[in-house]
């Protein structure tokens, strides 16, 4: 009996210390397992604030550089080194190229500080370049300075600033003739600098955000399809057409469906602007723009506000999105007055001579009816 006492004695003990191990064992798989976690946050903290130093240092380096170039740019403007001494002017420019890439490397060759004067010619105010000059590298003013027209290269300036791009995303904007594309770009040139000059505030109007025409060829349309198919490509390539709609456009929802009394409605396609704070109401036509289309439009925006408009948000605004358009049509309804928009959209690019002439001539189409309305008004442009 006694043995038989002894023994269960030992095996409960033995199953004890069997016990406790596991728990130590746990203990300290649980000790390891915490210990990998608070190594993994820490290093997590710490990428962090290196990445951090750095985006700030390479800030301050790029907005230094941009700053030295105007600097450099204002210094040799002041010798007045064109006109009649233009030649003279020429060979001081080969001298100081020369003589500052033999000191200090790359970045003075005679190409570069040409650039850099006509840098400083095209923006005289400082003030305005230490603005710029915070998101804008010199890589960025390369892209710019080319622009002639003032109108349009302080349009592309303010946009870049404010939507962050990088240097090749402001060259693609600038080749797809994106300023030509805006509303803005229709105004008189009064409003259009009224209007940058808002943009420098971070103020934006619809005349900035909606184009015309929208650039549609990646969804690979071809052929006939219907406006189901373009609804479902455009969704499917949503990433290239929020690209393509401009920074601040967020999607919200396919086919909205509206109940009014006993019939239900739906809206093809509806986002959220960020900086305007209001929904777009966008709808998809096949066919040519039709008056008709704007009847139906403003029932989709008056539901809209009245049903999904949240606190602190300014009126809906809708988007006809249709295969052409014709201006004089367009014009005659005043669409503005009444928060709708209308602009083609092209599935394919046509030849880039024959988009930049249609463009520059619908500019100035526009901007003379602008100019003839002021002067019946007996208002100055």
């Amino acid at each position: 009996m006694n043995r038989k006492a002894n023994a269960t004695s030992q095996k409960s003990k033995s199953t004890a210390l069997q016990t406790t191990g596991r728990k130590q064992l746990s203990l300290t798989d649980e000790t390891k397992t915490s210990a990998v976690e608070d190594a993994a946050g820490l290093l997590s903290d710490l990428r962090s604030l290196i990445q951090s130093a750095r985006q700030r240092i390479a800030t301050v380096a790029y907005s230094t550089q941009t700053l030295l170039c105007w600097h450099v740019g204002r210094r040799l403007l002041k010798e007045n080194l064109q006109g009649c001494r233009a030649a003279y002017g020429k060979q001081i420019l080969v001298t100081v190229s020369r003589e500052l890439t033999a000191e200090y490397g790359r970045g003075f060759s005679y190409a570069e500080i040409a650039r850099m004067i006509q840098f400083s010619h095209l923006y005289p105010d400082e003030a305005t370049i230490v603005t710029l000059a915070q998101q804008l590298s010199w890589s960025h003013f390369h892209a710019l300075l080319p622009i002639k027209d003032r109108l349009a290269r302080n349009f592309y300036a303010e946009m870049c600033r404010i939507e962050r791009w990088d240097v090749r995303t402001l060259r693609q904007k600038i080749g797809g003739m994106l300023f030509q594309r805006t509303a803005l770009s229709r105004k008189p040139e009064s409003v259009i600098s009224a209007e940058i000059a808002r943009l420098r505030d971070g103020q934006m109007s619809p005349d900035t955000v909606f184009r015309d025409p929208y650039f549609l060829d990646l969804l690979g349309l071809k052929g006939a399809y219907s406006e189901s198919d373009l609804e479902s490509a455009i969704l499917r390539e949503i990433e290239g057409v929020l690209l393509e709609f401009g920074a601040g456009f967020a999607f919200v929802a396919r086919q909205k469906r509206m109940s009014v009394g006993n019939d239900d409605f739906h809206l093809d396609l509806l986002f959220y602007h960020r900086h305007l704070r209001r929904l777009v109401a966008v709808e998809l036509k096949l066919e040519s723009f039709q008056p008709a289309h704007v009847g139906q439009m403003e029932f989709y925006l008056r539901w809209l506000d009245k049903h999904e408009r949240a606190p602190g948000e300014d009126a809906p605004i809708g988007l006809i999105l249709c295969a052409f358009a014709d201006a004089e049509q367009v014009e005659l309804l005043q669409l503005d007055k009444k928060s709708i928009r209308v602009s083609e959209y092209l599935t394919e690019l046509p030849p880039i001579k024959l988009l930049q002439a249609r463009l520059h001539q619908a500019i100035e189409h526009a901007r003379e009816n602008s100019a003839r309305r002021l002067a019946d008004a007996g208002e100055t442009p």
